[in-house]
């Protein structure tokens, strides 16, 4: 079949590499426009505009899937559209215009975190099992049937980027096998079954960590905004980015939610249920360090992190 492949970030980049090497023929990308990146905010090819032009592929690059860009994708006359993280939706006329529609591959078990950010909703709500699915794509968000999903059991300590990355590449097994079964005619699909649950993109503030509640509760937030949108705490009305994070060690629990101590060489937080600790942190205007080192250049005899009005 003659594919157009639609993505934008770096999970994106295994599927198309995947339906590149495969017997199908990826006719176009499609992908976001480059953006400003660095400190010196350089234009920069996404990651798919860049591993599309290593194929020597060409490159549709769009911010909206408008008229322009569907004229655009119409030249290559494509018999399916792939879709995976580009950023934008597929509106009609677009929508319709392959042969065989377009399929999404999604990272999440359907229809549980529908929505732009689902690895991210997922491990702030403490899922312990995750996975991805390839669905046919109709106007309702993430709603077509399923060809196909995976199952994946988080690590323990997996941030958002980590799952993503491991997702990315067994899911592009899954695009390319369910491509395969259309295109050999086999391919069936199965309406979503459940309740859904949204995800949608996350805000600086979602990444605001909330001592008051237990470590484990604290860490999925921590994992699940990392490194996007950032996971950061306040402490004397001055925002701290936690960089890296995990359980302390037992025998802490009376350490008052929010209070800073060194101990044994490690920097622990309280919460309401065992103790957090501190590896790697950024305080504003500097760069990463050891938490460690930031905590020695704390002037309060205990320091604690601001709560949540109504948890003092």
């Amino acid at each position: 079949m003659r594919v157009v492949f639609a993505g934008t970030p770096e999970p994106a980049v295994p599927s198309l590499r995947a339906l590149a090497a495969s017997d199908h023929e990826v006719v176009g990308v499609v992908t976001r426009r480059d953006a400003p990146l660095g400190r010196k905010r350089v234009l920069t090819p996404s990651p798919v505009a860049a591993a599309a032009a290593e194929l020597g592929i060409p490159v549709i690059k769009a911010d909206r899937l408008d008229a322009d860009a569907t004229a655009a994708i119409a030249a290559h006359d494509p018999d399916l559209g792939v879709i995976v993280a580009y950023g934008g939706l597929v509106r009609e006329p677009l929508l319709s215009m392959p042969a065989h529609g377009w399929i999404n591959l999604h990272f999440s078990l359907l229809p549980r975190w529908r929505g732009a950010a689902p690895v991210q909703h997922a491990l702030i709500a403490g899922d312990r099992t995750t996975g991805a699915a390839v669905f046919q794509l109709v106007p309702a968000l993430d709603a077509g049937d399923v060809f196909a999903q995976l199952q994946w059991e988080v690590p323990e300590d997996a941030t958002a980027a980590d799952v993503l990355a491991a997702l990315a590449v067994s899911g592009a097994s899954l695009v390319g096998d369910v491509v395969d079964a259309i295109g050999a005619g086999t391919a069936a699909s199965v309406p979503q079954a459940g309740e859904p649950t949204l995800a949608p993109k996350l805000s600086i503030a979602d990444g605001a960590l909330d001592f008051s509640q237990s470590a484990v509760r604290v860490l999925d937030r921590y994992r699940g905004t990392t490194p996007e949108p950032g996971a950061h705490a306040s402490i004397g009305g001055q925002r701290l980015k936690v960089l890296a994070a995990g359980l302390g060690p037992a025998g802490h629990d009376d350490l008052p939610p929010g209070t800073v101590a060194l101990r044994d060489k490690r920097v622990l937080v309280g919460t309401s249920g065992g103790a957090v600790e501190l590896i790697t942190v950024q305080p504003a205007g500097k760069a990463g360090m050891a938490a460690a080192d930031w905590w020695r250049g704390l002037r309060a005899d205990e320091p604690r992190f601001d709560l949540p009005e109504g948890a003092r």
